[in-house]
């Protein structure tokens, strides 16, 4: 690539391949600097899905944050929308995924219960953790779309495999 934003130009990629490219381009992409790395994710994500059509409207990372004993998420980088700089361990998608481990495929936002909706337009949300080698959860990934059901079983596996490489540079 011949310049850094080259990275976001996905257009006429089918839905997989657009994935692989967010995978590839996060890899060449990555620094020694967590921060750098997670702008620049959540620029491919939102770039990614948008090329797509899905109409994503945030696309970033929450990270844990222990105070004064007590787990939460607390806001990262991320593409969209002002969001919630708080959220407390096991409460709402975010909070849930990062509690059980596990990531959380809603397709509507709104029969989740306990939803935390930082922006009342969001219908569909997947969430993954970001798990380092020890078992210990200390990011997500949070994708929101306008849509109803905008999410499948496709992207919980790509996700997955860059939560997987993120935590190597967290």
């Amino acid at each position: 690539m011949e310049h850094h934003a080259d990275y976001t130009n996905v257009t006429g990629l089918s839905k997989k391949e657009t994935l692989e490219h967010i995978l590839t381009s996060y890899e060449a992409l990555v620094t020694d600097n967590w921060v750098s790395n997670l702008s620049n994710c959540s620029s491919l994500l939102w770039h990614g899905y948008h090329s797509l059509n899905i109409p994503v409207n945030w696309t970033g990372f929450y990270l844990k944050q222990d105070n004064n004993g007590k787990r939460e998420l607390v806001l990262g980088p991320f593409q969209g929308k002002v969001a919630c700089q708080v959220i407390q361990w096991g409460k709402g998608v975010c909070g849930t995924a990062a509690a059980t481990s596990k990531t959380q495929l809603v397709s509507n936002v709104n029969e989740f219960p306990g939803h935390i909706a930082c922006d009342g337009e969001t219908k569909s949300e997947i969430v993954v953790p970001i798990v380092k080698d020890d078992g210990e959860v200390v990011a997500i990934i949070d994708l929101d779309c306008l849509e109803l059901n905008a999410f499948d079983e496709e992207d919980v596996i790509y996700l997955e495999k860059l939560a997987k490489l993120i935590s190597k540079c967290l």
